[in-house]
């Protein structure tokens, strides 16, 4: 798999992830009722499927990568979605994780 494959299915990973989780969030803190909360529950449900088409065997590596575009994903829905404002250590620290991902999902292994 490519890395531009691979990269393209976690950020639809963190479409579902991300998504479903803000829909909840809206479903019950925001009180946007049921069916927010049931398409939350769909678009996390999805993201565990999206998650299995990384070609990388090893779900534990797969899920600690994908926790950096997670992380940096998240901050980018806040902006977004809710005029959320990082600062420059929000910033700083998305780019840590983001590296920390493309060191352990595309480091050259010798197997």
């Amino acid at each position: 798999m490519t890395v531009a494959r691979s990269l393209a299915l976690f950020a639809i990973a963190a479409l579902f992830e991300i998504g479903g989780a803000w829909l909840v969030w809206q479903g019950i803190r925001e009180h946007k009722g049921w069916a927010w909360i049931g398409a939350g529950v769909i678009a996390l449900g999805l993201y565990g499927v999206v998650a299995t088409l990384q070609s990388e065997d090893n779900f534990g590596r797969v899920l600690a990568a994908y926790g950096g575009i997670f992380v940096a994903g998240s901050i980018a829905w806040g902006m977004v979605a809710d005029g959320y404002r990082p600062d420059r250590w929000d910033i700083i620290g998305a780019l840590i994780c983001l590296a920390g991902m493309a060191v352990i999902m595309y480091a050259p292994r010798s197997h």
